[in-house]
């Protein structure tokens, strides 16, 4: 595995860099792309990243290109609108709109909402997609499996939150459920440690614990093999971000810091900080 240089406070795109160089099906979709722009680029740095150096592998060039399209240089950045901004420009920037939507597939999350007013009972439906799938987190300590318990849990909208129903002619309390259609063939999970209580951000620095498989129980059950892990160090307004990647041919874990990949072990790893 090669590393990244941190050039202008890059260290976010620098982990999502390792974590996409580790998912092999990203790349061999980018390759059939003639497209110019961010699919070239970044075509040219996972390229890069899978050659057999030891130096920091070239990456400037995709920054910059980043920078034209508002993800700037000297700038702290989450991980997952960084993430979904990429996966969005290359989506507005391939040709060939066939492949443009096998990329997209990758990371598809198909959401059914369930909406059933408090008032009246009736009921709405709402499909909708997503490429990564936000799970909030508690103050105290979380597993992967309480957080996706959590994400399924009927909530009430009511106040603020209240929805237009079309029966009563007026806002009202709803009551909201999710249900996931379809998984995609790389699941990227966002875990919500970041609270804005009275106009402050804040961060949560929980536990959450996390197994190396996770099935989940859908229509055709999914099996997923964890294979990266974006880790943010420090608070809400400033940080540093690292990455677990897993190798594919040897199954062996890097943590990658950068310009610095060591090899570490895994026996079943929780993320603090």
């Amino acid at each position: 595995m090669r590393g990244l240089t941190n050039y202008h406070l890059s260290c976010c795109v620098n982990t999502l860099l390792q974590t996409f160089s580790a998912t092999w099906e990203l790349l061999d979709l980018l390759v059939r792309s003639d497209s110019l722009s961010i699919p070239l680029e970044l075509k040219k740095v996972l390229t890069a990243m899978r050659a057999d150096l030891t130096q920091p592998a070239p990456h400037q060039d995709f920054l910059h290109c980043l920078d034209r399209y508002c993800i700037r240089l000297d700038t702290q950045h989450d991980a997952d609108e960084v993430f979904l901004s990429i996966l969005n420009l290359m989506q507005q920037q391939i040709d060939d709109r066939h492949l443009a939507l096998e990329i997209k597939d990758l990371y598809k999350i198909s959401v059914e909402t369930h909406l059933q007013c408090l008032q009246c009972n009736s009921t709405k439906t709402l499909e909708s997609y997503q490429l990564s799938l936000p799970l909030h987190i508690k103050e105290d300590h979380n597993t992967l499996e309480d957080c996706m318990i959590s994400f399924f849990e009927h909530q009430e909208l009511r106040g603020v939150n209240c929805c237009s129903c079309a029966h009563c002619g007026t806002k009202t309390p709803f009551k909201q459920g999710v249900k996931l259609r379809s998984l995609p063939r790389i699941l990227c999970i966002h875990l919500k440690r970041f609270r804005n209580t009275r106009g402050l951000l804040q961060k949560l620095h929980s536990r959450v614990t996390f197994p190396e498989i996770c099935v989940f129980l859908t229509q055709n059950d999914c099996k997923f093999s964890l294979y990266a892990v974006v880790v943010h160090y420090g608070t809400a307004m400033f940080g540093h971000y690292t990455a677990y990647v897993r190798h594919r041919r040897s199954g062996s874990w890097y943590h990658a810091d950068d310009s610095c990949v060591q090899p570490v072990r895994h026996s079943g790893r929780s993320l603090s900080d």
